[in-house]
C-alpha cells in the first residue's frame, strides 16, 4: 500500500513539538497491529534536490511488491512518505504528523542530514527507531548518544579520504583543486578529504564553495583551470557533475578527475557531461549503476529491471538514487524478516544492529552489512572504480577503511 503526500506548511513551531512529548510517550509503546506495519518516511519530492526523491518512489515501489508477495511474516508494509523539500522544519512538523497522527511505526530511509538531524532527538526521545537514513554524516550513527537512530551508507568523511588516499598512492606530487557543495555533505566529503591527504594539504591550490543554485560555474572552473593543477576533486549532485565536467571540456582542460559516489552515475552525470567527455572520471561506490552496461547479465539488475517495469510507476529522474533506494528497502525487509513475530520497536532496534554480513542483491560483489550494538554505520566498504567512457572499471581491492592522516612525503 502506498501512500505519498506532498504537504507544505508556512510556519513550524519546533519548541511545540519537544514540549509535547512528555504527553506523547505512552503513544510511543504502542505496537503495531497483527495486519500491517507502518512506516515513515521523508524526501525531497520538490525543491532543490528533488532528483533524489527518486529514492523514495523506489522504496514505496519495492513495499508495493512485498506486499503484492505477501507482506512480511504475515503483515503488510504501509509506506507513507511526505515532502519535506529539504526544509529541517518541515522534516520536524512532518515527523510529528506521521508518529502522532498517522501511527507510523519507524521512521525509515528520510533523506538528508539537516532534516534527520532535526528530527533526532523528537524520535529518540519518544524511543521510534529512525533507521538507515539516507545520509553519510557520522553524527547519524551515534549509538551511543542517540541510540534510536541509525545510517546506512558509507560515511562522507570515510568516503572522502578514501579520494585523499588514491591521490597519495598515484598523485602524491601533484597539484589539486576542489570544488565542493556549500553544505554538509560537501563540508563532510571535503573534510574527509582533507584529513586523508595530511601534509599533502599543500598541493590543494584552491578550494570553491558553491551553492546547489550556483550560477557562476563557469567562473568557478575557469578559476580552477588558471590555477595550474593536475587533479579536479568534484564533491556535489549528479546534476551538477555533469555541467562541471563539460565545462572542464569545454575549456579544453583534461585533468585527472574526481566525483563523489553520488555524482559517479552514468545516465545522470557521465552520459549528459558526454561519454568522451566523462571518460578517466575516478570515484568511489558500493552499489552497483543500473545504467552501467557491465550488469546487463547480472541476475540481480535483472531482478531489477524487472521491479521497476512492474511496480515502478513513475519514471525515475535518477536511477542510481532509485537504486539506492531498493537496497535500503531490502535491507529494512531483511530486519522486519529477522524480528520474527515481535514487532516492538525494542526489537526493531535489536534486529538492526545484529545483521551479519547481509549483502543487498544490488551491492558490489563483496559489499555488506554488519552492525552492532556499538557499530551503526551497516556499510564500511567501498570499491575505487573508472569510467572507461561506456562502463564503470573497478580497480584495486575492497576498502573497508581508509588512513585519517596523509603520510609526509
Amino acid at each position: 500500500m502506498r501512500v505519498i503526500g506532498r504537504m507544505l506548511f508556512v510556519s513550524m513551531i519546533a519548541a511545540a513539538s519537544l514540549g509535547a512529548m512528555s504527553q506523547q510517550q505512552q503513544h510511543s509503546e504502542q505496537l503495531p497491529s497483527d495486519k500491517e506495519i507502518r512506516i515513515g518516511n521523508l524526501m525531497p519530492y520538490s525543491g532543490p534536490l528533488s532528483e533524489f526523491g527518486a529514492i523514495g518512489q523506489a522504496e514505496a515501489a519495492y513495499f508495493d511488491m512485498i506486499n503484492a508477495r505477501g507482506g512480511i511474516n504475515g503483515r503488510r508494509i504501509r509506506f507513507i512518505t511526505r515532502d519535506d523539500n529539504s526544509d529541517p522544519a518541515s522534516a520536524l512538523e512532518l515527523t510529528r504528523n506521521l508518529v502522532e497522527k498517522d501511527d507510523v511505526h519507524v521512521m525509515f530511509g528520510s533523506f538528508g542530514t539537516p532534516g534527520n538531524l532535526a528530527t533526532r532527538w523528537y524520535l529518540n526521545e519518544k524511543k521510534i527507531p529512525q533507521l538507515f537514513v539516507a545520509s553519510g554524516d557520522e553524527e547519524l550513527s551515534q549509538a551511543r548518544a542517540f541510540p534510536w537512530t541509525m545510517g546506512w551508507q558509507p560515511s562522507f568523511r570515510s568516503e572522502g579520504r578514501i579520494y585523499a588516499n588514491y591521490i597519495q598512492a598515484y598523485y602524491p606530487r601533484k597539484k589539486i583543486v576542489v570544488l565542493w557543495q556549500n553544505d554538509q555533505f560537501g563540508r563532510q566529503l571535503y573534510k574527509g578529504i582533507q584529513e586523508g591527504l595530511g601534509d599533502l594539504n599543500r598541493h590543494v591550490l584552491v578550494d570553491i564553495a558553491f551553492d546547489i543554485n550556483d550560477e557562476h560555474l563557469e567562473g568557478h572552473v575557469s578559476i580552477l583551470k588558471r590555477a595550474g593543477a593536475d587533479i579536479f576533486v568534484f564533491l556535489g549532485v549528479p546534476s551538477t557533475a555533469s555541467k562541471v565536467i563539460k565545462l572542464a571540456a569545454s575549456l579544453k582542460w583534461r585533468p585527472v578527475f574526481i566525483v563523489n559516489d553520488a555524482s559517479a552515475t552514468i545516465a545522470n552525470a557521465m552520459a549528459p557531461a558526454g561519454l568522451e567527455n566523462s571518460a578517466g572520471v575516478i570515484s568511489a561506490a558500493f552499489l552497483k549503476d543500473p545504467s552501467d552496461p557491465a550488469w546487463k547479465d547480472d541476475p540481480a539488475m535483472k531482478e531489477w529491471f524487472t521491479f521497476m517495469d512492474r511496480y515502478h510507476q513513475v519514471e525515475s529522474t535518477n536511477s542510481s538514487a532509485a537504486i539506492y533506494g531498493y537496497a535500503a528497502a531490502e535491507a529494512l525487509t531483511q530486519v522486519l524478516k529477522q524480528c520474527g513475530d515481535d514487532f516492538s520497536r525494542d526489537n526493531i532496534m535489536r534486529q538492526a544492529a545484529s545483521l551479519r554480513d547481509y549483502q543487498p542483491s544490488v551491492a558490489l560483489p563483496n559489499i555488506r552489512m554488519n552492525t552492532s550494538p556499538e557499530r551503526y554505520l551497516p556499510i564500511r566498504q567501498m570499491r575505487l572504480v573508472q569510467f572507461d567512457g561506456r562502463s564503470w572499471q573497478p580497480f584495486g581491492d575492497v576498502i573497508e577503511t581508509a588512513f585519517t592522516e596523509g603520510a609526509a612525503r
